[in-house]
């Protein structure tokens, strides 16, 4: 008999267990990080995917750099549209100082975004909240760079 109810309960968690699973909206799931690629790697797989550059430059000590990787980067909104929209490419300035030159990089933390082509289309320096990081995201992922300013486009929206 006690052999008996363990199954009914057992049904009925995995029942419960899967009505819940219904309810999280499709998309919303982290899995764990942004798919960061080494500069080379990185640039390849943009042109063979067709997908625009999140070019990223950071350094260890830069605390900047650490705020944004515990806020900005944390957040799954910002995960999801780099994992799913952009490359992300990810540069540490010391290790790579040439690259970081070919650049421009003159501070700490720098992102740059990039065609499907590599060609520059813009880049901010200094800390970007996940907020800010979204609306500049989608703006450069809709191709809205090309019509109008990043102001007008915030405006729109």
């Amino acid at each position: 008999m006690k052999l008996k109810r363990f199954w009914v309960l057992m049904i009925l968690c995995i029942l419960s267990f899967l009505l819940i699973a219904q309810w999280i909206p499709a998309g919303t799931e982290n899995t764990g990080g942004i798919n960061w690629h080494p500069y080379s790697e990185g640039m390849a797989l943009s042109q063979e995917e067709n997908k625009k550059v999140f070019l990223y430059f950071w350094a260890e000590w830069c605390a900047y750099c650490t705020k944004m990787a515990k806020e900005t980067f944390a957040d799954p909104g910002v995960v999801n549209y780099l994992n799913n929209a952009f490359i992300s490419i990810k540069v540490d300035y010391d290790r790579e100082p040439k690259l970081a030159s070919e650049y421009g990089v003159r501070g700490l933390p720098t992102s740059y975004f990039l065609a499907e082509t590599g060609d520059r289309i813009g880049g901010r320096p200094g800390f970007i909240s996940a907020r800010d990081l979204l609306s500049t995201l989608r703006y450069i992922e809709t191709d809205s760079y090309k019509t109008m300013t990043l102001k007008t486009f915030l405006k729109d929206k």
